[in-house]
């Protein structure tokens, strides 16, 4: 894989963690307006949101993003 390649992958995989935390959040949101914070889904979904959230610090702890 070329070093252009690479950027290009990188840049594919930011997006798509990026758009399932949004994608996650929503959920949860959604959820939570309706009471059910306490179900197995709303646990399960903060959970990924929570290894997502800590993807994406990465990132910017590296300076790969803003």
């Amino acid at each position: 894989m070329t070093e252009q390649e690479q950027l290009a992958a990188y840049r594919a995989m930011h997006t798509a963690i990026r758009q399932e935390y949004d994608h996650t959040a929503d959920r949860m949101a959604d959820l939570k307006a309706k009471g059910q914070e306490k179900t197995a889904t709303y646990r399960q979904l903060f959970a990924r949101k929570l290894t997502l959230s800590e993807l994406l610090s990465w990132y910017k702890t590296y300076g790969l993003t803003e």
